[in-house]
């Protein structure tokens, strides 16, 4: 076999596999090595499973909800078995569409682990040998994986990761989730739904920290209302596991008082960190940042020139769409393209009901800058759509500059991810407000709510008073 390369990409993630796809297209040579699954955690063990838990459990929690529905609802059952052996089959029908897609491309996969051996040369182990890869360009796609506290390690049993929460054989009666972040928050409802008795502590003063504080204080009052037990400045101390239960202690930083709970179940989602180490030799080392992320230019190239690291490797929003287009982005640079990563207009969802997504700015931010910004908010609560689907409980949000360039969009809505691409385009192209407000949007839809966010900017909304 020839194991000469024009590209040998390490990881096949959700920016690992695009990567080696986009290389295809530009007729490169392509090398993929993957120690685990082709796509990665997002569609193995995050992303994908959890959306699939998340969508059955809001039908069950709706259907039992639901004022018109009459019967016995408690003999409504979710048979959790069945959603979990389903879950399984989309996952693997994706995996195998990705494999087929890669093939097909004329991409050759390795299984194993890949090693930088020279700025032209990767080692794979692998379960037949060691193999010597040699390759005219590397892309590192290694990803991330969950981050642990000093005083709290996931044994896979009391205290676990997202990855053991998506497979439990059983709803655990009462769980704690330490974090609101993204992951959090997604697997805390999963499970609240379902009859866990769910709380979440976060040590900063509201959930998703860094996002725009209106917006999620709103979506914070949701989900209490839905039965969620949200905790924020809680400071976690100590730990105890003792007959299959973990109690937690630390202190409340707003009354400076002591804290201890208690639960079968500890969710581990206090961030993530880079599988960076051990990535290369001594003689050829990698240039990290303080967090351990591998530094990179705005072509995505490392300080070892023609090798390239894109996704959880690299700083900021840990998310499988970013990695995706620095994939393509990486991928063009080492095929003798030059495109350079722009951040300004990329977007971010949070799956819990109502949707949280958000691009761009928030309003903290644009004022910290010294921005002088116009606000153009919405409530759900005059948008026909909303009102007919019972999803009223939200919010669009649209921040422009004193030039009307739209330079963020905060959406609190039943499938907010699905129209948020509609701010992100405009941020991308540098449009203003006038031209998504002037944009004719269908009725009755929710999106009709982004045009008139867009129209309150300018104190000109239909359907809500301009005072």
């Amino acid at each position: 076999m020839d194991n000469k390369y024009d590209l040998a990409i390490i990881g096949g993630g959700p920016g690992g596999y695009v990567a080696a796809i986009r290389a295809a297209q530009l007729k490169k040579r392509v090398v993929l090595v993957e120690k685990d699954r082709i796509g990665g955690t997002c569609m193995n063990y995050g992303c994908i499973p959890a959306k699939y838990l998340l969508h059955q459990t809001k039908i069950y929690r709706e259907l039992k909800e639901n004022k018109n529905i009459e019967g016995p609802l408690e003999k409504i059952k979710c048979n959790w078995k069945r959603v979990q052996e389903e879950k399984n089959k989309i996952v693997e029908r994706l995996v195998k569409g990705v494999e087929f897609l890669l093939r097909k491309n004329g991409i050759e996969i390795v299984k194993g682990e890949g090693f930088i051996k020279s700025e032209k040369q990767i080692a794979v182990k692998t379960e037949g040998g060691d193999q010597i890869l040699e390759s005219d360009k590397i892309i590192l796609a290694t990803g991330s994986r969950p981050a642990a506290l000093p005083f709290l390690e996931p044994n896979g049993k009391e205290v676990v990761t997202s990855r053991e929460a998506l497979e439990f054989d059983s709803i655990p009666a009462k769980m704690l989730v330490v974090g609101a972040g993204a992951v959090g928050i997604e697997m805390g409802s999963i499970y609240q739904r379902l009859g866990s008795d769910v709380s979440v502590l976060e040590i900063m003063p509201t959930i998703l920290p860094g996002s725009d504080r209106e917006v999620v204080v709103r979506l914070e009052r949701i989900l209490k209302q839905q039965g969620f037990k949200i905790h924020n400045q809680m400071r976690i101390e100590e730990s105890n596991i003792k007959e299959g239960r973990v109690s937690l202690k630390g202190t409340d930083l707003k009354t400076q008082s002591a804290f201890e709970f208690e639960a079968e179940k500890v969710l581990l989602a206090a961030g993530r960190k880079p599988n960076t180490e051990g990535l290369t030799g001594k003689e050829l080392k990698l240039l990290l940042d303080k967090k351990g992320f591998v530094k990179v230019n705005n072509l995505l190239e490392t300080n070892i020139p023609g090798i390239y690291a894109i996704g959880d490797m690299i700083d900021g929003h840990l998310l499988a769409h970013k990695a995706s287009h620095e994939g393509i982005i990486a991928a063009e640079n080492a095929s003798g393209l030059k495109a350079e990563m722009n951040y300004k207009a990329l977007p971010l969802a949070v799956y819990t009901e109502p949707e949280f997504s958000s691009v761009g700015l928030t309003e903290e931010e644009a004022r910290e800058r010294g921005i002088k910004i116009q606000v153009g908010l919405f409530s759900l609560q005059a948008n026909g759509r909303a009102l007919t689907t019972g999803s009223q409980e939200g919010m669009v949000k649209i921040i422009a500059d004193e030039k009307d360039e739209i330079i963020g969009a905060h959406i609190l809505a039943a499938n907010a991810s699905e129209f948020i691409s509609e701010i992100s385009l405009a941020m991308k192209r540098g449009l203003k407000i006038q031209d998504v407000s002037s944009s004719i949007h269908i009725h009755p839809t929710l999106s009709e709510g982004v045009m008139e966010a867009a129209l309150k900017a300018k104190n000109q909304a239909i359907h809500i008073l301009n005072i």
